[in-house]
């Protein structure tokens, strides 16, 4: 991939840049939000890929649904040499069982992936750690997570949704919105 030259750019011209890519992501139906990238293209990702129906902002400890009802968390995580940590985002009640399966994707820098799985339940439960100063269980995506009973691999499905999104075929997906 060319690197962009920025340097030369000011500040105020770097966050409208910013702002035009968020901009252009929505539009392109790569995420739902101006916030950080990583959740919301996690989320399309696996909803394309699984053929997931996303659930609205106010569904409480779920991202999406299957056809048979089954509910699914789902959480990136873009390590980086500066930030390595593979730890998703803070989850909420996880002892209430709010989602059947953790839909979770590992990320390069760049955004490409690297990994991802369905995990069910019981074994996010087992393998997390609830921390009452965030009020909510951390769990890490590491690779021994691969190896847990129940844990399906879907790298290949995600990285064929990834594969698909060719500057022709976002063209059509803006014609259709």
């Amino acid at each position: 991939m060319a690197e962009i030259e920025l340097s030369g750019l000011d500040v105020r011209s770097l966050l409208r840049l910013y702002c035009a890519i968020g901009q252009e992501l929505i539009l392109r139906k790569l995420t739902r939000s101006t916030n950080n990238p990583v959740g919301d293209y996690a989320e399309y990702l696996f909803a394309t890929a699984l053929s997931l129906t996303l659930a609205g902002n106010s569904a409480k400890g779920y991202d999406a649904v299957d056809a048979d009802g089954q509910r699914y968390q789902i959480k990136g995580r873009r390590p980086t040499p500066a930030n390595p940590s593979r730890q998703l985002s803070v989850i909420r009640n996880l002892d209430s069982k709010p989602f059947e399966f953790l839909a979770g994707v590992v990320f390069a820098p760049d955004f490409a992936v690297l990994r991802a799985a369905l995990i069910p339940h019981n074994v996010v439960l087992c393998r997390s750690k609830y921390r009452e100063h965030v009020n909510g269980w951390l769990f890490h995506l590491e690779d021994h997570i691969w190896m847990a009973d129940g844990v399906r691999d879907v790298t290949i499905a995600i990285c064929a949704v990834e594969a698909g999104l060719s500057t022709k075929a976002v063209g059509k997906q803006r014609q259709n919105a």
